[in-house]
């Protein structure tokens, strides 16, 4: 049991943690309810992509409220035509954000598609694009995972004062996500204004590989599964005492974990 994920209260929202200020883990009830749900062997398809997506308009939500730009507006609601007070002046959302989605297929095809969906509502569409990065794990003859294959990418253009987020399930070695990133810092045009990856579940490992490899990345997590540690460890903070925190097995999936997500978005076990 991790004492970080019990007695929680409707009004906590992040977790509490010592990973540093990059990483945002959610508390969130609504949000742990649908990740609990989509990680049982009994929901398969259709519930399966359904659970997703709703824990992840969720995570998208906290994620552009944070880290968006924001504009001040003046509109005539419809009020006006009878009261002069009826003008909103408010905060909003910035149609002038450039927005990168990355789907790093398979298992981000679907949240990568959402996003990109969901931004086209309230961002100007040409400020808007979906790029397609094809990766695979490499592993040795014992299933370790040994680096990350990228072949026939699609990358739209460059990504000068972009917002490039890339939404994957499961943030479990952060192999590929780091690769992806390493990619578009080198190879494409342009200086990005943000990295942001988005998850559902992460592991210390995964904390670990961002913090050495790209510790300006910001990060969005639905939860931080480190069940492989030892008890004592689950009593602390998580993060406080990181050198001995594991949620990774020895083929590299999460445990407790939710399993093979990129086979079941799909319903295709290859």
């Amino acid at each position: 049991m991790d004492l970080a994920y019990t007695n929680i209260k409707g009004n906590e929202f992040l977790l509490d943690h010592k990973y540093g200020e990059n990483f945002h883990i959610s508390k969130d009830l609504l949000l742990n309810t649908l990740i609990q749900k989509l990680s049982i062997p009994s929901t398969t398809q259709p519930l399966f992509n359904i659970y997703l997506k709703k824990s992840y308009e969720i995570l998208f939500q906290k994620m552009i409220s944070h880290e968006f730009l924001v504009t001040n507006c003046e509109v005539k609601t419809r009020m006006f035509d009878q009261c002069k007070e009826g003008i909103l002046k408010t905060d909003i959302i910035s149609q002038e954000n450039k927005v990168v989605c990355v789907d790093l297929a398979r298992a981000g095809m679907v949240p990568s598609q959402l996003l990109f969906d969901y931004m086209n509502l309230f961002i100007q569409h040409e400020n808007i694009r979906q790029d397609h990065i094809y990766a695979q794990r490499l592993t040795n003859k014992e299933g370790k995972v040994t680096g990350v294959d990228f072949s026939g990418s699609k990358i739209g253009g460059d990504i000068e004062s972009s917002i490039v987020v890339l939404p994957d399930p499961m943030g479990a070695t952060g192999g590929t996500i780091s690769q992806a990133i390493k990619h578009y810092k080198e190879n494409v045009q342009g200086k990005a204004l943000k990295f942001i990856s988005v998850h559902l579940i992460i592991t210390p490992e995964f904390i670990q590989k961002m913090k050495a490899e790209h510790p300006d990345v910001i990060v969005y997590a639905g939860r931080i599964d480190r069940g492989l540690s030892p008890k004592e460890v689950l009593e602390k903070i998580p993060g406080e005492d990181m050198a001995n925190e594991k949620g990774l097995n020895d083929i590299q999936y999460i445990v407790p974990g939710a399993g093979g997500v990129g086979e079941l978005i799909n319903n295709s076990f290859v």
